[in-house]
């Protein structure tokens, strides 16, 4: 089980430690030093390298989480804060879904065909929901910590 709650943190690190980065240091800095157009590049090209790596935590988290679980007799006997750490996880994965096969694909489509007043829409939607995504992140390890 300590495997598993290793991999669990593991994961949360990797995603909610990159929507903090993003979010806080990354964006501020290519606001401050990139042209519009090329922002836009930017972060479809930052998305492209960081979404993968969402992927492989959604994975490890939901897996590892499930296995715990099943660890601990099921659903029917949980404490609350791991239904509530659950359901938290799976609305960020479905935001992340959303961002993933929405906003990003149409931010990818409106830079390639330089459509920038398009581009910039999507990448608002992703920077909220982002935004939000690391919100939900950081209320879920506060459960995990104060329910534990």
């Amino acid at each position: 089980m300590e495997s598993l709650k290793i991999l669990h943190i593991i994961g949360m690190v990797i995603w909610v430690g990159g929507m903090f980065f993003a979010y806080m240091v990354l964006r501020p800095v290519v606001i401050q030093s990139l042209e519009f157009p090329e922002q836009l590049k930017f972060w479809q090209l930052t998305f492209s390298r960081f979404f993968p790596w969402v992927w492989f935590s959604v994975t490890i988290i939901l897996g590892s989480g499930l296995h715990m679980v099943s660890e601990m007799g099921g659903f029917g006997n949980l404490p609350f804060h791991v239904y509530l750490m659950y359901a938290i996880g799976v609305m960020m994965t479905l935001i992340f879904m959303f961002v993933f096969f929405t906003a990003f694909r149409k931010l990818k489509r409106y830079v390639a065909s330089e459509e920038w007043e398009l581009a910039g829409i999507s990448l608002v939607q992703i920077r909220v929901l982002l935004g939000l995504n690391l919100i939900l992140g950081l209320v879920t390890i506060a459960v995990a910590v104060l329910g534990s």
